[in-house]
């Protein structure tokens, strides 16, 4: 590694750090951690464990970004310094150690910078995602569970654990729905990303002519809340039926003949449960998942009020995809919201989503902090 290139992302990482410090709002953390230690110190901080728990969880969580901060920051002065050093003296040895050092501390801040993306109230939660075919019959069905397989595999690689609560198959091929539930720390924070429609366009196997075809599928992703969130759920507006499992999902899904589908009459919000072994855990099993898209849709309600408020305007019909995999006559998956692009489509079928994932989240800090 060449000086200057160390002096390049140096200016590079100062201004981020920069930009870290006003996103984290680190000045208010500090604030907020030292009122929180204060709290822990009452002699009754302790009579609602419950509580006391969750406020230390809370703290530590702040106090790690906050240490981190100024880790980074201490580690930073020491590079530049070095730096100066190495510029006048031209010291191999030093040079050796300042090229280790600032490859360690690169490493270290977009570490941080990563964690910094994940500050949305569910962030944290376990994630489920809901896969549904666009109009095209088999194609499109074919397309859902290719995208089935990708978020699979990518749940796989990030050590989450990964059920197939619900599976639909399809006519001919691939599926009518799906629903999958993510089992993981920041779960739903990764997959948010990938709500919205997502449009491929490949020489088609089903085509005796070989032609090329454009399907399209919708992703929903919503976090898997606990019993601690509120939803009144009146009996009455429920309708629940129980079928049998379907299909496929591989050693995802539980085959049984207790499956439960939950109708939420009066928002016509559907969820349906079949990965576990009685009825009685499945239907357990789809209230959290209604109460999960319940509190979602209360949520989205809310920002669209708001966004009425100020006058704001979103397409959001079916072609208005957020991402397009090319297979064909040329080899590229691009994000229309970031921006990011690939040319190795096998690839992120296969489940690599990072980067994709990592694109997008910035793009909205990004967006975030010009408003």
């Amino acid at each position: 590694m060449e000086l200057y290139e160390i002096k390049n992302g140096l200016e590079d990482a100062r201004l981020l750090l920069d930009q870290l410090y006003v996103s984290a709002n680190i000045e208010v953390l500090k604030r907020e951690i030292e009122g929180l230690t204060v709290q822990t110190m009452d002699e009754h901080f302790w009579d609602d464990q419950a509580h006391a728990t969750k406020v230390y969880a809370h703290l530590n969580e702040m106090k790690k970004v906050a240490d981190t901060d100024d880790s980074l920051e201490a580690s930073y002065k020491e590079l530049v310094e070095v730096y100066e050093y190495v510029k006048d003296t031209e010291d191999p040895d030093f040079m050796t150690s300042l090229e280790e050092d600032y490859i360690k501390f690169q490493k270290n801040l977009d570490e941080f910078e990563k964690t910094l993306l994940f500050d949305q109230e569910y962030d944290h939660s376990n994630a489920i995602v809901e896969i549904h075919p666009g109009a095209g019959g088999t194609e499109s069905q074919d397309w859902a569970e290719m995208l089935m397989r990708m978020y699979i595999r990518y749940g796989e690689k990030k050590g989450w654990k990964v059920d197939v609560d619900d599976y639909l198959a399809g006519d001919e091929a691939g599926l009518k729905s799906c629903s999958i539930r993510f089992t993981g720390y920041n779960a739903y924070g990764h997959l948010r990303a990938e709500k919205g429609v997502h449009r491929l366009v490949r020489i088609s196997p089903f085509d005796s002519s070989k032609r090329r075809h454009t399907s399209f599928a919708s992703v929903e992703v919503s976090p898997e809340l606990d019993d601690d969130i509120e939803i009144m759920i009146d009996p009455k507006d429920l309708r629940i039926d129980t079928y049998r499992a379907s299909g496929a999902g591989g050693q995802h899904i539980n085959k049984t003949d207790s499956a439960v589908r939950i109708t939420h009459i009066p928002t016509n919000t559907v969820v349906s449960c079949q990965s576990q072994r009685s009825q009685l855990q499945n239907r357990e099993q789809a209230m959290l998942m209604l109460k999960s898209k319940l509190y979602l849709l209360m949520q989205e309600a809310h920002a669209e009020k708001l966004s009425e408020i100020q006058g704001e305007k979103k397409n959001i019909e079916w072609g208005s995809q957020i991402r397009s995999y090319v297979l064909h006559p040329y080899s590229m998956v691009k994000d229309n919201r970031s921006g990011y692009e690939s040319n190795d489509p096998k690839k992120i079928l296969d489940g690599d989503l990072d980067d994709l994932i990592y694109a997008y989240l910035r793009s909205q800090v990004k967006e975030k902090n010009n408003e």
